[in-house]
């Protein structure tokens, strides 16, 4: 039961840390940032956000930087938006396992422009 709701706990936050991330932060140092999971402790008081970024070591780097800086305003906009007891401390990292296939790079930017899937139509 306490695992589902760790669960549940991590794709709320991974959903709203997307949006506020996407569309209410103005940071030019925080470029295509994507949020890709929330892993929160056990006791839901640490958050480890892993985030898709450039492959540039550099650009990471600010994105993160940025990021850290702005925790303090992630955090209360939390709070604001989702109904926890204790909205966890919020720590990024650059997400290893995505950072080197295109075909990911390629989906992103998709998103980014709000296409969807190339869909073939069916031949009748």
């Amino acid at each position: 039961m306490e695992n589902h709701r760790a669960e549940r706990v991590s794709e709320a936050l991974r959903e709203e840390l997307g949006e506020l991330i996407a569309y209410e932060l103005s940071d030019p140092r925080i470029g295509d940032a994507f949020v890709t999971e929330v892993l929160v402790s056990p006791d839901k008081r640490h958050a480890q956000v892993r985030l898709h970024m450039s492959a540039d070591a550099k650009k990471q780097q600010l994105t993160i930087q940025a990021l850290d800086g702005a925790k303090h305003f992630l955090r209360r906009m939390l709070a604001e938006r989702l109904n926890l007891f204790r909205v966890p401390e919020l720590h990024f990292e650059a997400d290893v396992k995505l950072s080197s296939t295109n075909s990911v790079d390629a989906l992103f930017k998709r998103m980014k422009r709000g296409r969807p899937r190339d869909v073939e139509t069916p031949q009748q």
